[in-house]
């Protein structure tokens, strides 16, 4: 590993840490002696991060530093070409421009010799089977209203019901589970959390009120549910 690519490595350790981490923890996730990694440490610091701390102590890294230019590996190049080629074949037209922008800005910073690696990957990604099993959902919108916090008005039609009853939610989650879009919300008339898959949606408003509280707070609220789906299976 080249220097260069070390140093690299121990600002992500330490950004993955966001805390003070011992020194020793971070000569064991890079790889290096005690030694090397405080030599490490000063060469960044010289470099202007600003990370404090010292032996015997722990180091913390203070936001706000990038190293220049950008440097990644080929595994590292690998994994994002698939994330954008799935995103960009399983999510909406928005998200796809989004991550096709964001390779583009990627490859104009890419050291010449990797732009063969990022041009060359050899993996493939299939589209959607079925992109058009939603409903007519707006995948957009329907980001928009959960970063937004932004209420739903539904009729869900349940497995085998004749009628699919209206009803007002709060959207905390998308997600995209066995080829199947699917929203998780807080439903505005009992409090219970549950998942509604796009495909079984007969109509959908984007209500201009939004709900109280914090997103994130009820992501937590839901995950701590017994039944909440990672109870039941391992989500990593």
């Amino acid at each position: 590993m080249t220097r260069s690519h070390r140093l690299f490595d121990l600002m992500q350790v330490l950004r993955r840490h966001r805390g003070t981490v011992a020194g020793s923890v971070l000569a064991r996730e890079t790889g290096v002696s005690l030694r090397t990694l405080r030599r490490d440490i000063a060469t960044l610091q010289g470099m202007g991060a600003d990370i404090i701390g010292e032996a015997g102590v722990g180091y913390l890294l203070k936001p706000g530093f990038s190293l220049p230019p950008l440097a990644l590996t080929e595994d590292e190049i690998h994994a994002l070409v698939a994330g954008a080629q799935w995103v960009s074949r399983h999510a909406d037209a928005g998200m796809a421009r989004a991550v096709q922008d964001a390779l583009a800005k990627i490859d104009a910073v890419l050291a010449p010799e990797m732009r063969r690696t990022f041009d060359d990957n050899g993996l493939f990604i299939s589209r959607q089977r079925d992109s058009q099993d939603r409903a007519g959902a707006d995948l957009g919108r329907l980001r928009l209203a959960v970063r937004e916090q932004r209420k739903l008005r539904l009729a869900y039609r349940e497995e085998g019901a004749a009628v699919a009853p209206e009803t007002i939610i709060w959207p905390v989650m998308l997600g995209f589970v066995a080829s199947r879009w699917s929203v998780a919300a807080r439903c505005e008339s009992d409090g219970a959390f549950r998942i509604f898959h796009l495909d079984r949606i007969d109509s959908l408003d984007f209500l201009d009120e939004r709900y109280p509280g914090h997103r994130r707070q009820l992501v937590l609220q839901w995950r701590a549910l017994p039944d909440h789906p990672c109870r039941q299976r391992d989500c990593g």
